[in-house]
């Protein structure tokens, strides 16, 4: 397979250790395992009686029965467990499309949802949003771009990297327009239930459409990216069964005391999201404010929901050297926007963890040391 470099994990990979302070992470804030077991009564016990034998290869009926109850036309057979969301990524790629196959693909976007399609021998077309139009998702010009040979619509939403977050209309039309032409959506919901007000969270595609894949993980919303647990949602038998035989050439099963204790999460999920949510929208709030203070230097759209947003910079230099520099002289982590392909002039900040203040406190300190506008 002729798969290029990930290069926002490489990025990491140098930086994210290492960093004093990081401000651009994509996750909530985490729990150990002691506070994760400390939500329920037995879970401990419970813990140390789990059996360390393979797991169901499409995950154990307790935790796909906790999965299930995230939607509302979705059961236990139709959830299909997975080594985090990438591992899913990668195996609905291969799975399901063939060489040759047209992909449209929402962009900027984490990139293995783009690069794996690639390396696969799929034709890809980018359904690239801006700023200036408040990175909201163009439904007619998706119309436009639609071939003969496209198979899969990919959309994110919540939306890595931005905040942006669609209307239920806007979701609406996008599913009609996949079921007029009889594509395939695969539609990434990790940030789903981190939607700042409740009422716009959007509907489960799953829900929605027979045809529709959603992704979900715990690393984002739930904060417990240590897991290594995602899954995919679907109606669809047919990609069902090709996910499920593929994943015999990868983790074959999962891990069992991850297992249980991502069910033990989901039961518990009511007070893990609202301290979750409560941590994103008080440094949401520090966030608008130091945007607000510095707008000769940043642009910025406030994001609608998630624990990450994707800041323009207005200085005279890329946005590559700002976030070096930043890392070198304040030891303060930032995300280039070419770590998604996407231009030299963004970088995403990540606002889901309690020392976020402190990592802000340090950037505007360097600002007012090294920045002259």
């Amino acid at each position: 397979m002729n798969i290029q470099p990930f290069t926002l994990e490489r990025y990491f990979a140098q930086y994210e250790f290492n960093a004093p302070y990081l401000l651009c992470t994509s996750d909530c804030e985490s729990l150990t395992v002691g506070e994760l077991l400390a939500l329920e009564p037995g879970a401990a016990e419970g813990l140390q009686q789990c059996w360390l034998g393979y797991t169901e290869s499409q995950g154990s009926p307790e935790l796909r029965t906790e999965i299930a109850g995230l939607y509302h036309q979705i059961d236990l057979d139709d959830i299909l467990v997975h080594a985090g969301a990438e591992e899913a990524i990668f195996n609905f790629m291969n799975a399901v499309l063939d060489p040759g196959d047209h992909v449209i693909v929402h962009s900027p976007c984490y990139q293995s949802l783009y690069e794996v399609a690639r390396a696969a021998g799929c034709q890809l077309t980018r359904w690239a949003t801006a700023e200036a139009e408040d990175w909201t998702l163009d439904l007619a010009w998706l119309e436009q771009h639609i071939q003969p040979n496209t198979k899969v619509i990919v959309v994110n939403c919540p939306h890595n990297p931005t905040g942006y977050l669609m209307s239920q209309d806007a979701q609406q039309q996008l599913i009609e327009i996949a079921r007029c032409h009889n594509l395939l959506l695969f539609f990434d919901e990790v940030y789903r239930g981190l939607e700042y007000r409740p009422e716009d969270q959007l509907p489960a595609a799953c829900d929605l459409y027979e045809n529709a894949i959603s992704l979900g993980v715990m690393s984002k919303t739930y904060g417990l990216a240590g897991l290594r647990i995602g899954w995919i949602a679907t109606r669809n038998r047919e990609v069902y069964q090709a996910m499920a035989a593929f994943k015999d050439y990868t983790t074959i099963c999962n891990s069992a005391p991850s297992e249980y204790l991502a069910a033990l999460a989901l039961r518990q999920k009511g007070a893990i999201v609202e301290r979750n949510l409560e941590i994103a929208k008080h440094n949401l709030a520090l966030l608008n404010s130091f945007f607000d203070r510095h707008q000769a230097i940043f642009s910025w759209v406030p994001p609608k929901a998630g624990a990450i947003a994707f800041p323009g910079l207005k200085l005279n230099q890329s946005v590559e050297a700002f976030c070096a520099d930043v890392v070198a002289q304040a030891g303060v982590l930032l995300l280039p926007g070419t770590k998604y392909d996407f231009d030299d002039r963004h970088f995403r900040v990540g606002f889901g963890r309690k020392n976020m203040p402190e990592a802000l406190a340090r950037l505007e300190a360097y600002l007012e040391e090294q920045i002259v506008v």
